[in-house]
């Protein structure tokens, strides 16, 4: 169990010695440099900045709270203007940290609920998940057994967003990890923008109850009920939903159609979420995800959990992210450029060359709602029956190479918001499909959320 740095003006020592020392380091880094050969020195930056992110992260996980939820995020935006080594380590700042102490934390459960409602539950001080801005305990309502899971929000986590944002930002600049001339306030007041809203429990728990209603006869899924009597803006009690994670070998080893059911079910809520109900859950963590296997084909069953990253999309957004979409998977370029404009990933103004490699980027991305004999796609990513191979892709590796080699970054530099929370979720999504290794032809879907007409 560890301890929590609560204290804003603790905390703020501890992320300025990092970033003094960090600053130290660089100094006598640029100096070596000095007597280094070019290829000596760009191993040598590589190195470097995958140390200055490791250090850098190693702090942010210790101090736990919206700081290494920033970190997290940052890693969304810094995919654009950040070192690659430096990208790498902050992505890798997982939720998975170690739990803090019940001393620190039930103690703020009683505080949010009162000592009476605290005293219906027999609630587990050891907790069953722990992430950077709370930790989960399973608990039982003693009147009638009910299994329930109590999450519960660290102590000083909301009064510390501004304070640890606005650290971060300082410590990023003494690190020297981001171009000077990069404005990086937008990015920061929309990471500060998303902590906020993880914080929010009330509203978390009025989503929760929303996707619990709107997938209510969907068979497919399965969402947790809040219990409001147990829950407060520091604290969510749900009803405990049983399931195991993707990679379990319960899920691993069921049959291929039953995968791909999962797999279908699993892109189709996305496509719901954003094109139909323009409300996006945008976190694609496995552990927001659980998987009830059922006795049978057809019984298998999704469980949906945390709802606190919830984003709205307004629908002109998804107007024109639907045309990106529908010239991409019909190869036309002049319709993805369009979309591309109107939403600000383009400027009509760029090279044509570059106008061209950024359409051509968009078909590759859609590459697994292609046709089944369409030549540009290789072949034995399809199986006899047309479904698309999604674990033997490699997509997202293949597109950034794409990127890299067009230097797409140099103009494409940090997309509108609306886009980095979108394809956090949707890069999930393929994932997802590809850890399930699925073989689906998810174009009908696709077309279907698009508006448009059966092939």
């Amino acid at each position: 169990m560890g301890s929590l740095k609560t204290r804003p003006l603790e905390r703020n020592i501890a992320l300025t010695k990092l970033g003094l020392g960090a600053g130290t380091k660089i100094v006598a880094h640029s100096i070596m440099n000095i007597f280094r050969g070019e290829v000596d020195r760009t191993e040598a930056d590589r190195g470097f900045y995958r140390k200055q992110a490791t250090i850098l992260a190693d702090e942010l996980g210790r101090l736990k709270g919206s700081v290494m939820k920033a970190g997290q995020m940052l890693s969304l935006f810094g995919q654009y203007f950040l070192p690659e080594e430096a990208v790498e380590v902050l992505a890798d700042l997982q939720d998975d940290t170690p739990p803090v102490d019940w001393r620190v934390v039930g103690p703020a459960l009683e505080k949010s609920i009162g000592r009476k409602r605290l005293a219906e539950l027999e609630v587990d001080p050891v907790p069953i998940a722990a992430a950077s801005l709370g930790q989960a305990h399973y608990a039982v309502r003693k009147t009638d057994g009910q299994p329930l899971v109590v999450k519960i929000q660290y102590p000083g986590v909301s009064d510390s967003i501004d304070s640890d944002i606005s650290t971060l930002s300082r410590l990023l600049a003494m690190t020297r990890l981001v171009p000077k001339e990069l404005n990086l306030a937008p990015s920061f007041a929309e990471v500060r923008d998303m902590l906020r809203r993880e914080v929010d429990y009330v509203a978390e728990a009025r989503y929760t109850e929303d996707f619990r209603q709107r997938l209510a006869h969907d068979p497919r899924f399965v969402v947790p009920q809040v219990l409001p009597e147990y829950s407060s803006d520091r604290v969510l009690t749900m009803t405990y939903e049983a399931g195991v994670a993707v990679r379990d070998l319960a899920v691993q080893g069921l049959s291929q159609t039953r995968r791909n059911r999962l797999g279908a079910a699993f892109f189709e809520l996305f496509a719901t979420e954003f094109f139909d109900w323009g409300l996006l859950q945008t976190d694609p963590n496995f552990g927001n995800y659980r998987f009830r296997i059922g006795s049978r084909a057809g019984t298998d069953r999704i469980v949906l959990l945390d709802f606190g990253a919830m984003r709205h999309f307004e629908r002109s957004f998804i107007r024109s992210y639907s045309q990106i979409v529908s010239g991409a998977v019909h190869r036309d370029h002049a319709e993805v450029l369009r979309g591309a404009v109107d939403i600000g990933l383009m400027q009509p103004q760029f090279p044509a060359p570059v106008l061209a490699a950024f359409a051509q980027m968009c078909e590759l991305i859609v590459e697994p709602f292609a046709k089944a004999d369409d030549p540009r796609v290789p072949a034995e990513l399809h199986t006899r029956r047309g479904e698309y191979r999604w674990g033997a892709s490699q997509l997202p590796m293949r597109v950034a190479n794409v990127a890299a080699r067009n230097a797409l970054s140099t103009y494409f530099r940090v997309p509108p918001p609306e886009i980095v929370f979108l394809h956090r979720r949707l890069a999930g999504v393929f994932i997802m499909l590809a850890t399930l290794d699925v073989e689906l032809n998810a174009r009908p879907a696709l077309l279907a959320a698009l508006g448009l007409p059966p092939e």
